[in-house]
């Protein structure tokens, strides 16, 4: 590879040592040297300097709680996003549907990715609603949370349940009239799978869909992410995108619990520093958006909740609870040994009190209290003070998830919530005031991958349409920006690699048009745009990485599609 030195009109370290510089060398994809011109030129002799042409070169953008290959296949073509930032009503919903019906073959199942009854203002689809829209065409619609799908009685008739229908899974449920049968709804993994796998075989090439979604990342600016629901049958998918030209990312996993291999290391031929297991994730509740998380305050009453199908009466509490104590210390037993990073999600309040009872716990049994272990906590977006203080107390970091404020804000505070819960949703200053390593994500693909709208929002606490809820949870740029970078690295154990401008590290850059500490805060994300990523000294070329993966011959990968169905969350 070239020596090569890289200048912009600012460079950006996040290095405490070197805040700011003119240029920084790289060799080899590592970086060499961080300073002026001449200091570059000194540490490499004969490289040739590189003007990006940017106003701003920075550390690569880190996701800390991703799902980059599954939200690719759920979210790409041939399945159409109807998420509620690509149709904000219900009428573009019903115009993407009327758009695939014209334009696919009518033996192709329809799948249309992102439905959310709380945005969209309209409640989740039954059969019978989906039968007068698609008639015999077969259809299924998944939720945005990843905690639902809908479907039509033409599915129902294929998977043979008009005749017989299923019994409810262990940890599923399935919309049912009153005679028992399907009314075409079904809620957690279980039945979105059973749902769903049996379509997959006609839904196109995984791998292409995958590789959309990588990129569609690196256009966002991030060059390293996580993959929280990792699974054994991923690992060839994942290293067939490793090794295509201009891969815009570097992945680290956290094998879900479910799995039987969960507590087993994993070797990737890519090289640690593009394909890595880290830890082992579970889930301690579910998805505000459809009213199972797990929390000691009420759902209100109200038009949106009512709209949404979310009963006050029933929606909450301690019943949302995946598993019991008994369950998660057993994993943890089995994970803890071995030296796995665990990851809990856990939006609610009860959630949070269930699992760092459980970390404090297990932390003590297995001697790790006060080592670096680096637990985590998923969301927590009911996290109070007093949740991220225990946190930090315990070595224990939380990535918080902007989105949730930023799309939902207005009806979390006071359609969703009380105001005292849900004006103060995603508590960014409470989190950063404890001491606990904050990281901020995008959880793809239930938000588009925008790492600059997640800083802008934890800096101004503006939603998407322009309204401030509990501005005392701001936080400085300076924090908010480490939460996207070199925060969110070490959350992932990788600060020694990436998250910095630093010597030795690998040479992973974002260019971007402006600099975010001389622009308004309300209009980072207006002004401050990303125009390409580096990754090892080299600028990302999308068009020859998506190319090659179309182009290769993908077949021993179809069984990814079965994956399709599992969603994010």
């Amino acid at each position: 590879m070239t020596d090569v030195i890289l200048t912009a009109g600012t460079v950006i370290t996040m290095d405490d040592t070197v805040p700011r510089a003119e240029a920084v060398a790289v060799s080899d994809g590592r970086i060499t040297a961080v300073g002026t011109v001449d200091e570059c030129r000194d540490a490499l002799p004969g490289a040739e300097v590189v003007d990006t042409g940017a106003a701003v070169l920075a550390p690569g953008f880190v996701e800390p709680h991703g799902h980059p290959l599954i939200s690719g296949i759920a979210t790409q073509a041939p399945a159409r996003s109807i998420a509620p930032w690509v149709a904000a009503s219900w009428a573009d919903v019903r115009d993407i549907f009327a758009d695939a019906l014209a334009h696919t073959d009518s033996d192709t199942p329809l799948w249309f990715a992102g439905y959310d009854a709380l945005l969209h203002g309209h409640p989740a689809p039954q059969a019978g609603e989906l039968d007068e829209i698609f008639g015999d065409r077969v259809t299924v619609v998944t939720d945005n949370s990843g905690h639902g799908v809908y479907f039509n009685s033409a599915v129902i008739r294929r998977h043979g349940w008009d005749a017989t229908p299923p019994p409810d899974p262990v940890a599923g449920k399935f919309g049912r009239n009153a005679d028992g049968t399907l009314n075409g709804q079904g809620f957690e993994l279980p039945v979105v799978t059973a749902v769903t796998m049996p379509l997959m075989e006609q839904m196109g090439d995984p791998l292409v869909s995958a590789a959309s979604y990588f990129a569609s990342m690196a256009r966002g600016g991030y060059t390293s992410t996580s993959d929280m629901t990792y699974d054994p049958k991923f690992a060839a998918g994942y290293e067939a995108l490793a090794a295509a030209p201009s891969c815009p990312l570097r992945v680290s996993m956290w094998e879900m619990s479910v799995t039987d291999t969960y507590s087993e290391p994993t070797t990737f031929t890519a090289g640690d520093e593009w394909l890595t297991k880290t830890g082992v994730k579970l889930w301690t509740d579910g998805s505000p958006w459809v009213g199972n998380i797990a929390i000691s305050f009420p759902y209100l009453d109200t038009e949106a909740t009512r709209t949404a199908g979310i009963d006050p009466a029933v929606a909450g509490g301690a019943h949302s609870m995946n598993y019991s104590r008994e369950q998660l210390d057993a994993i943890l037993d089995r994970a803890a040994p071995a030296g796995w990073q665990m990851a809990f999600h856990a939006n609610g309040d009860l959630a949070l009190d269930l699992a760092l009872d459980a970390y404090e716990d297990a932390l003590q049994r297995h001697g790790l209290m006060g080592t670096d272990h680096r637990w985590r906590l998923e969301h927590c977006g009911a996290g109070t003070r007093a949740h991220f203080d225990r946190a930090a107390r315990l070595g224990v970091h939380v990535s918080l998830a902007p989105f949730q404020y930023y799309y939902w804000g207005e009806l979390l505070d006071g359609a969703m919530f009380e105001p005292q819960h849900g004006a103060r949703w995603a508590a960014f200053a409470d989190a950063v005031d404890s001491g606990a390593c904050v990281s901020l994500h995008n959880d793809g693909s239930v938000s588009p991958p925008a790492p600059v709208v997640n800083i802008a929002t934890a800096v101004t606490r503006r939603t998407r349409k322009g309204t401030v809820h509990c501005p005392d949870q701001a936080i400085p740029l300076d924090r908010a920006w480490r939460a996207q970078t070199i925060d969110a690295a070490r959350t992932l154990r990788r600060e020694h690699l990436v998250g910095s401008i630093t010597p030795g590290k690998l040479a992973d850059f974002v260019e971007l048009t402006a600099d975010p500490w001389a622009v308004d805060p309300a209009e980072i994300i207006e002004r401050v745009t990303v125009t390409g990523t580096w990754l090892g000294g080299r600028r990302i070329d999308l068009d020859e990485f998506v190319g090659a993966v179309r182009g290769a011959d993908n077949a021993e990968h179809a069984h990814l599609a079965e994956r399709k169905a599992t969603g994010c969350c």
